[in-house]
């Protein structure tokens, strides 16, 4: 419920930022605000013959995007959108800034789609020059902008779980903060809630929803000792891993000591062997 409530009040911020100085009680919000809510639908295979139009103006499907070795970071939002999705979109491509993974070079992919159908290929392109640029780790990085009808969307955002709605009067679209992470055969991993992402939220996020194919060793066990809180959308300290990668370490550190004094008490026993011959 608390990470409802977090994407919820990021959308009251939008409606109170598109009519500065209104006083709430004098603006009555549209049944259909009600929709605006995301219902996780974990596991669930996404329809990947929905079909949208790319940055380039070339016909793609959500499927395209799915190799079965990267997963897919991917957003619902609008290019707009005079607030919530600058803010979401500024502080992920930030959050993205201090990962040592890129999008693309056998890493993950990011999918970023417009829910208003009015959209174009040109708003999608400039969009995307002006977060490359402020990644500013190239153009070839794989982050795509899509647009698409009014059904392709509603279905996608439908599969998704992400309810939106239109508001007529300020000529925009009130919708949840929220971030999915897709496996590489385009199956619901997790979710993360919030206009920010931590950088530790979507690196872990990434790595469950590749399911052993992005990051190493190191940072799968770094990813035991955090736990998905579902009450929060986010990750955090997960006590029992922490105590057992501990233990992990305890033993590496007093079989090192073993393995040293074996190998010295070894190297002595030799020595004395051959000062008696």
């Amino acid at each position: 419920m608390f990470k409802r409530l977090q994407a919820l009040a990021a959308t009251a911020a939008l409606l109170i930022c598109s009519a500065p100085g209104a006083v709430l009680a004098e603006q009555p919000l549209d049944p259909a605000m009600g929709e605006i809510d995301v219902e996780e639908h974990l596991g669930l295979e996404l329809d990947k013959s929905l079909k949208f139009v790319d940055h380039n103006g070339k016909q793609v499907t959500i499927g395209d995007f799915f190799d079965d070795e990267r997963p897919v970071l991917l957003t619902l939002n609008y290019y707009r959108c005079p607030v919530l999705c600058n803010v979401q979109l500024n502080e992920l491509t930030n959050t993205l800034k201090q990962l040592d993974w890129t999008a693309g070079d056998e890493n993950f992919r990011i999918v970023t789609v417009s829910i208003d159908p009015r959209e174009g290929p040109k708003l999608a392109a400039d969009k995307r020059e002006s977060h490359l640029k402020e990644y500013g780790r190239g153009n070839d990085v794989d982050w795509s902008f899509l647009t698409g009808d009014a059904v392709s969307v509603k279905l996608l955002a439908s599969q998704i779980g992400m309810g939106y709605a239109y508001d007529k009067e300020q000529d925009q679209y009130a919708h949840p903060a929220v971030v999915a992470f897709l496996s590489p055969d385009g199956r619901i991993m997790r979710y993360v809630y919030g206009l920010t992402t931590a950088p530790n939220d979507l690196k872990f996020g990434l790595i469950e929803a590749g399911e052993g194919k992005i990051g190493t060793t190191v940072d799968r066990l770094i990813l035991s000792c955090f736990h998905y809180d579902s009450s929060l959308g986010r990750y955090g300290p997960f006590a029992f891993g922490i105590m057992r990668l501990g233990a992990a370490f305890t033993l590496v550190v007093i079989g090192s000591v073993l393995l040293i004094y074996w190998r010295k008490e070894r190297a002595q026993g030799r020595v004395k062997s051959e000062a008696s011959s």
